[in-house]
């Protein structure tokens, strides 16, 4: 289970990461709104933060898809084992009555 508490703390550190740029927004509409920036650079720096957080997006979209293909992969391999065992105990049971 290691590797998939990894993905979700790094999916848990990226949405936080995506609320402090929504803050950054904003403090730079707060700034506009003072008088301290123009709209041109209200405009220009909240378009890199909307990439920002477009990108941080996609990419817990493609953890996600991990997170959801590795959970299969854990169940394929846990019947694979059951099946296994279950195999394993019939010869076992038929080899006794051969035994017998």
């Amino acid at each position: 289970m290691g590797f998939l508490e990894r993905l979700d703390k790094n999916i848990h550190k990226l949405e936080k990461r995506i609320a402090k740029e929504e803050i950054r927004i904003a403090q730079l509409e707060a700034k506009f709104e003072n008088k301290k920036i123009t709209k041109a650079k209200l405009n220009i720096e909240k378009r890199k933060i909307n990439e920002r957080i477009k990108a941080i997006q996609s990419r817990i979209q493609t953890l996600r898809g991990i997170t959801v293909k590795e959970k299969q992969h854990q169940e394929e391999k846990a019947e694979e084992k059951k099946k296994k065992e279950e195999e394993k105990q019939k010869k076992k049971a038929e080899k006794m009555e051969k035994e017998e």
